[in-house]
């Protein structure tokens, strides 16, 4: 450590909070706050990228923490990391991008697996700067906590309370009323991918309609499979599956217009000349987006462009700016995405952590006529084989919701190993609760000889550990189905809804009509804490 460290530990008290457990606040700021009165610290002569200030403190087993601080750096704006060195290694907390003559806000978190000593400090590889840092916060939480704080949180944005009261026809109350409600549809986006295999197996087709509310083609749509020879397009196979979605309810993403990884481009367009593979690029967007028009919620318009820029090597870094552009005058009603992996999964994946997605997002926008596009958020969230750090999954997501843009989690799967299904509970959990994920798809389309990484089910549609994980999930969460009781004295009947479509039956013995049915949409509540549903019975 150089510069004012020394000096700067002795002002760390009221600098540093080490919080008790209690609420979690779900807010973040991608703004940048004004340089005040405040006092902060700096590391100032850095030589190497780890030198910063530093404070060493305590860390417990199995506790999950969050972390958050207020950074800024002398000059330019340059990448700085919080980081606790550990007795058995390094753990990274999270990063941002730092400027100077402002403040940014750096979110974080992780789990520690065993407790002792760690050091914290902030890294940058530009060395030329100063790190200043203000208001950090460490909170912990032990399991309970945390899974308490999901449950806060569904309560309080997936579902509202609904007062339902029986009157007579001259509105006298009617206790001891027999109150059913039953699910019809739940309003939560919660799917799984699918591919065309379920055009043609029944036993497919019942598992996957009796469930899920909205997919996305694992591969039906991708440029590779709707022209693999130049010119000859076909659309057949996702024609078939729309029509199969549209039958049943279900809604569709639209994946993908282009996937910027070089290996998945077909032979063809890699032998373009820049002017005809911008051509074809323009042919692409028109072609799929006219057709599909209306017909999905929202496009993934470049797939993986944070880790891989083949059409920005070919046409120019502006090149998917470009794309975002023609796709919201084809299709300006969709949410139109950008779609990436690692996001939440992977704290020590550098190319797409929250700061490097925003700066990809204000690119694209500040591109001429972009300004008001209707971006969307796009986690695939493909997770390892190794535990879920829940907290940055979490600090990531909350950074990430500062824009304001719908969030999707849209190809959510864990990699095989013993504790597969478990983890699956945990990530699930925490992404439904998170208030603004908008919606979550699996990605566990079925093949006859596996899955891309996880199955939902064996070869006969049988549950395997995972599909009893999404099942539990659905019905203690996201679709519960069915709500029971008796109206009081005043004849009213209470309950805790998940937002969604009911059919509300009342039955009581002295009405003429002794049953009565009605429907009843449950929606999100503005300010008001009850919707209350007066149904009257004939005398």
């Amino acid at each position: 450590m150089v510069g004012l460290v020394l000096w700067c530990i002795l002002l760390l008290i009221g600098w540093f909070n080490i919080a008790n457990a209690l609420s979690y606040d779900y807010t973040a700021s991608i703004e940048h706050r004004t340089l005040g009165n405040n006092k902060f610290i700096v590391a100032n002569s850095r030589v190497h990228p780890h030198d910063s200030v530093s404070q060493n403190l305590n860390l417990e087993k199995n506790k999950i923490y969050t972390f958050s601080a207020w950074i800024q750096v002398s000059k330019g704006r340059i990448p700085v990391s919080a980081v606790f060195k550990t007795q058995t290694g390094y753990i990274l907390a999270g990063s941002i991008f730092a400027k100077s003559s402002c403040w940014s806000m750096l979110k974080g978190g992780f789990t520690v697996d065993a407790s002792g000593s760690a050091q914290l400090y902030f890294a940058s590889n530009n060395t030329s700067v100063d790190i200043w840092v203000d208001s950090i916060s460490l909170q912990p939480f032990t399991e309970k906590q945390w899974m308490s704080h999901q449950d806060q949180a569904i309560e309080k944005t997936r579902k509202t309370k609904v007062r339902i009261q029986a009157v007579d026809s001259q509105g006298k109350p009617l206790s001891n009323a027999k109150i059913s409600i039953k699910l019809k549809k739940a309003s939560f986006p919660f799917g799984c991918a699918i591919n065309k295999n379920i055009l043609y197996n029944n036993a497919y087709q019942n598992w996957f309609t009796s469930r899920f509310t909205v997919t996305v083609f694992e591969n039906e749509m991708k440029w590779y499979s709707t022209e693999p020879s130049q010119g000859k397009v076909d659309y057949s196979v996702p024609d078939a599956m729309l029509q199969f979605a549209k039958k049943n309810n279900v809604l569709v993403r639209g994946h993908n217009v282009f996937w910027d990884d070089p290996k998945y481009q077909q032979g063809w367009i890699n032998s373009l000349s820049p002017t005809d593979l911008s051509k074809a690029t323009t042919d692409r967007i028109n072609s799929i987006m006219s057709r599909y028009r209306g017909e999905v919620i929202g496009w993934d318009v470049v797939n993986e462009n944070l880790h891989f820029n083949f059409f920005e090597s070919k046409l120019g870094q502006n090149a998917s700016a470009v794309f975002y552009n023609l796709a919201q005058k084809i299709d300006g009603t969709s949410t139109l995405f950008l779609n990436e992996y690692n996001t939440i999964e992977n704290a020590r994946d550098g190319d797409s952590t929250p700061a490097k997605y925003l700066q990809k997002l204000r690119d694209i926008k500040a591109f001429p006529g972009n300004g008001n596009l209707k971006l969307g958020i796009g986690l695939e969230s493909h997770f390892s084989s190794a535990a879920p750090n829940l907290a940055y999954m979490r600090a990531s997501i909350d950074t990430l919701a500062a824009t304001n843009f719908p969030i999707w989690v849209t190809e959510l799967d864990v990699q095989r190993g013993p504790y597969q299904a478990q983890y699956l509970e945990q990530i699930l959990r925490e992404a439904h609760s998170h208030p603004k994920v908008a919606g979550i798809v699996i990605w566990s389309a079925w093949k006859p000889q596996g899955c891309y990484r996880m199955c939902l089910t064996d070869n006969n549609f049988k549950n395997l550990p995972t599909g009893n994980v999404v099942d539990e999930l659905l019905a203690g969460r996201i679709a519960i189905k069915s709500s029971a009781g008796r109206t009081d004295g005043n004849g009213f009947f209470e309950a805790s809804l998940s937002h969604g479509l009911y059919s509300v039956k009342i039955h009581h013995p002295s009405a003429k009509n002794s049953s009565l049915v009605q429907k009843l949409n449950v929606v999100s509540s503005t300010g008001a804490d009850n919707q209350t549903l007066l149904m009257r019975f004939a005398a």
